[in-house]
C-alpha cells in the first residue's frame, strides 16, 4: 500500500497528531493506501516554510526555472505507467484515461514553461497622452508573484487539474501549498514528491486532511495570497465569502447541446456519447442534458440508443467505458434524480440498473421541465434529452441553468451556430464538438455558477502575478 504523507519545508511528515485515513478502490472496496491528515499547526509549518522559500524562487532566473520543469516533466512521463496505475486503482479510472492524463499532464509542465518565456514585460511611451513630450515619461510594467498560492485540487483529474494549478503558479514566481481531495492524495503525493525533488526546499508544500477540519483554516491563513481552486460550486460559493485573497474557482457545469434540425446527426451522437458518458460522466464539462429539436427528435434518440448500448461497463483495469462511481453516495444521488424523473413521466431506454456504486448508462427522454436531472449535476452516466420547438426555446432553457461552463451547438448552418454561441450564457460554446476542457492553450472559464476567472496557460500564468510599474523620467 502507498502511504501519502505530508511535505513540508522539503520533508516527508506523518501526521503530528498521528492521524491518517485509509483510502480504499471504489471499484471494489480494498485498502490502496492510506493518507496523513495533517494538523493546524502543520499547516502554519507549511505556509511558514512557502513564505520563506519565496525571495529564493523569485530571483532564480526564468532559464533555469526552464529546465527544472523540463526534468518534472520528464520524470512524471517517465513514471507513467507506475502513476497511471495508482489514478486508476484510486478513482476508479479507464486505465487508458489515466495514462493519457499523465501524458497530457507532462507536456502540460513543459508548455507552462515554454509559455513564460515568451511573455515578457510591457513598457509604455507617455506621449500618446495630451501634455507629455515623447520619452520624457517611461513606464516598464514588471510582472511579479503575487506570493504563497493554495492550490486545492478534485478527485476526477488528480494530476492533471493539480498540475494546471501548480505549474502556472511556480512559472510565474510562486510557491505554493497544495491540498488534493482525499480520494486523489495518492496520486497528488507522487506527483508533489516529483516537483519537490528539483525545486528548492519548501517552494511546494503538501498536506491533505479533511476539509471540515482544515479547509476554512488553509482558505483564511494569513500569509495566504491567492487561491486556486477546482471543485463543487457549493464550496466555491464559500471560498468566496470567507476569503480575503484573490482567487481562480472552476466550479460545477450543466454542460447543454443543442441538436438542431440542421445537424448531421450521424456527427452529434458520436460526440455526444463521448462528452456525455466518459469517466462514467464523472467531469465538470461532460455533457449533461441534451436539448433536441422536434424535427430529428425520433431520429436522434433512436441512434443515441443503438450507440449507447455499445459502451462496455466494468473494471477500470479492462478499459471499460463505464466505471464504478467515485462513492455510494454519488450513486444514491444519480439514482434519485433519475427516479424522480421517471416518476415525472421521462420514459427509460431501458430498466435502470446499478451494482452498488456501479451505475449503468442510461437514457431519459424527459417531458417534465422541472425534473431535477435537467437543472442539477449529475455527475453520472445517465443522459436526459428534451424535445424543443425552436432554438429559442432551446437557447431559453440552457440560458435558465445556474451554471455556465460550457454548451455544445450541433448543426450544418454556420449563421445558426453562431446565433446560438452569441446567445447562449456560458464561458465557452463548442460548435459540432463534445465540451471540452482542452486544449490546454484555450483560454478556459465559467459564468454564473461555474466560476471565477480565466484559466489556460498564459492566462494562468498572468492571473497569479502582479503588475509592478516603474516610471523613468527624463
Amino acid at each position: 500500500m502507498l502511504n501519502s504523507r505530508l511535505l513540508i519545508n522539503g520533508a516527508a511528515k506523518d501526521s503530528q497528531d498521528s492521524k491518517r485515513v485509509v483510502i480504499k478502490s471504489p471499484t471494489d472496496d480494498r485498502e490502496i493506501g492510506t493518507t496523513e491528515l495533517a494538523s493546524k499547526m502543520q499547516v502554519d509549518e507549511a505556509y511558514k516554510s512557502a513564505k520563506n522559500a519565496l525571495n529564493t524562487w523569485t530571483n532564480i532566473p526564468l532559464y533555469e526555472k526552464y529546465q527544472i520543469f523540463k526534468k518534472i516533466s520528464d520524470e512524471l512521463l517517465q513514471r507513467k505507467d507506475e502513476i497511471s496505475k495508482i489514478i486508476s486503482d484510486e478513482i476508479a479510472k479507464p486505465l487508458k484515461d489515466s495514462l493519457t492524463e499523465v501524458e497530457r499532464s507532462s507536456e502540460f509542465i513543459l508548455t507552462v514553461a515554454e509559455t513564460a518565456r515568451a511573455l515578457n514585460n510591457k513598457s509604455n511611451i507617455g506621449d500618446s497622452m495630451k501634455g507629455y513630450q515623447k520619452y520624457q515619461k517611461t513606464s516598464i510594467v514588471e510582472m511579479l508573484p503575487v506570493g504563497v498560492v493554495l492550490c486545492i485540487s478534485p478527485f476526477n483529474y488528480p494530476i492533471n487539474l493539480s498540475v494546471s494549478k501548480i505549474a502556472p503558479a511556480l512559472i510565474g514566481g510562486n510557491t505554493v501549498v497544495f491540498k488534493p481531495s482525499s480520494q486523489g492524495a495518492l496520486s497528488g503525493y507522487i506527483l508533489a514528491e516529483i516537483f519537490n525533488k528539483y525545486l528548492p526546499q519548501g517552494v511546494i508544500n503538501f498536506v491533505t486532511g479533511s476539509g471540515s477540519e482544515i479547509g476554512d483554516y488553509l482558505i483564511t491563513h494569513e500569509l495566504v495570497n491567492m487561491i486556486n481552486f477546482t471543485g463543487s460550486t457549493e464550496v466555491g460559493k464559500h471560498i468566496k465569502e470567507i476569503s480575503k485573497v484573490p482567487y481562480l474557482l472552476e466550479l460545477g457545469g450543466k454542460d447543454f447541446a443543442i441538436v438542431s434540425n440542421k445537424a448531421n446527426i450521424e456527427k452529434a451522437v458520436e460526440q455526444i456519447i463521448q462528452g456525455a458518458f466518459s469517466y462514467s460522466g464523472q467531469r465538470c464539462t461532460a455533457i449533461k442534458a441534451v436539448l433536441v429539436g422536434s424535427g430529428v427528435y425520433e431520429q436522434f434518440v433512436s441512434m443515441m440508443k443503438q450507440e449507447t448500448m455499445k459502451l462496455t461497463v466494468g473494471n477500470p483495469s479492462d478499459n471499460t467505458n463505464i466505471t464504478c462511481l467515485i462513492s455510494m453516495k454519488a450513486a444514491d444521488y444519480a439514482e434519485e434524480l433519475a427516479n424522480e424523473a421517471i416518476d415525472k413521466g421521462a420514459k427509460a431506454s431501458w430498466e435502470p440498473k446499478r451494482d452498488n456504486n456501479l451505475v449503468y448508462p442510461l437514457i431519459l427522454e424527459v417531458t417534465d421541465s422541472t425534473s431535477r436531472i435537467l437543472w442539477e449535476e449529475q455527475f453520472a452516466p445517465i443522459l436526459p434529452i428534451y424535445k424543443v420547438n425552436s432554438l429559442d426555446e432551446a437557447i431559453h432553457l440552457a440560458n435558465k441553468s445556474k451554471y455556465g461552463l460550457q454548451a455544445d451547438v450541433f448543426t450544418n448552418d454556420i449563421n445558426e451556430a453562431f446565433e446560438m454561441a452569441r446567445k447562449l450564457e456560458v464561458g465557452t460554446v463548442q460548435i459540432n464538438g463534445k465540451s471540452d476542457r482542452g486544449p490546454d492553450n484555450f483560454p478556459f472559464l465559467g459564468v454564473k455558477a461555474s466560476g471565477s476567472g480565466t484559466q489556460g496557460i498564459g492566462e494562468s500564468i498572468r492571473a497569479m502575478q502582479r503588475e509592478k510599474v516603474i516610471v523613468i523620467n527624463l
